[in-house]
């Protein structure tokens, strides 16, 4: 039965995968078409390339996308590590009150779709003549990416013993201090594993950059889509391999700072 089950979890994640071996190889095509050729086909090294990385790399406008990425991603990022890590000690309290209504209000981003959510947003900076502005993508990607700062966190604040927080009090010790001397360094994995995923649902979405980016603001997913629209070519498929190994470093660091915040966790308890 165990074999079985592992059969069928090893044959999701092949079919999971599969499009990636498409991908991924086409991407390395000397051509100028996205499509294997048969001198690819044949795997001789002539019909391989790098071209379209250093197309990318050479780019002004991918150039343009990559750094507002970056900066969007990374300030949002922060806002949404500071609230997440505020919002999660409020709920992983036992005595804050509504805890269940907070958690879900706080989660909706998650649920609500995204659709609604980027018209709701242009609506709001429509009338704060903010359409258009990096503050207004900032603080948009900040309410997505804060609800998986709090996942992520308050999974880790779980298994925190808050009895650590009560003899810190006990013993003089003001709430400030108890924070950055006690509760930070035992959850700190956790924090930057929030921040992580915060950056990446940052750099992942598509959607809402739509409604309230300009041009200036253009990230790379954005680009991706203008290129789909307007000039298909394998430089598209360059971006989408540094994608894939970008999201599969996040995961590693990501599992690695879960297992280290559960190690602290253990060891606290």
């Amino acid at each position: 039965m165990k074999l079985a089950i592992r059969i069928w979890v090893l044959l999701g994640l092949v079919f999971l995968a599969l499009p990636l071996f498409v991908i991924i190889p086409l991407s390395f095509t000397a051509g100028q078409y996205l499509f294997y050729t048969p001198e690819m086909l044949a795997l001789d090294p002539n019909a391989y390339s790098t071209r379209w990385y250093a197309a990318v790399l050479g780019d002004r406008e991918w150039m343009l996308a990559l750094k507002n990425s970056v900066f969007i991603g990374l300030s949002a990022a922060a806002l949404s590590t500071v609230l997440g890590t505020l919002a999660a000690l409020g709920l992983s309290r036992s005595g804050t009150p509504l805890k269940s209504f907070w958690a879900a209000l706080i989660l909706l981003p998650q649920i609500v779709p995204i659709v609604i959510i980027a018209g709701g947003l242009y609506s709001a900076f429509s009338d704060l003549k903010l359409i258009g502005t990096y503050t207004a993508v900032i603080i948009a990607h900040t309410v997505l990416a804060a609800p998986v700062a709090v996942i992520t966190i308050r999974a880790s604040l779980q298994r925190f013993d808050w009895r650590l927080v009560s003899a810190s009090a006990t013993l003089g010790a003001g709430p400030f201090y108890t924070f950055w001397n006690v509760t930070l360094p035992l959850i700190r994995p956790a924090i930057l594993a929030g921040a992580i995923f915060a950056f990446a649902t940052s750099l992942d979405e598509v959607v809402v950059i739509q409604f309230i980016g300009g041009y200036d603001q253009k990230t790379i997913p954005r680009e991706m889509l203008i290129g789909l629209r307007e000039h298909l070519s394998p430089a598209i498929l360059a971006v989408a391999t540094m994608l894939v190994g970008f999201a599969v470093l996040i995961l590693i660091l990501g599992e690695f700072l879960r297992r280290r915040a559960e190690s602290y966790a253990r060891k606290s308890t």
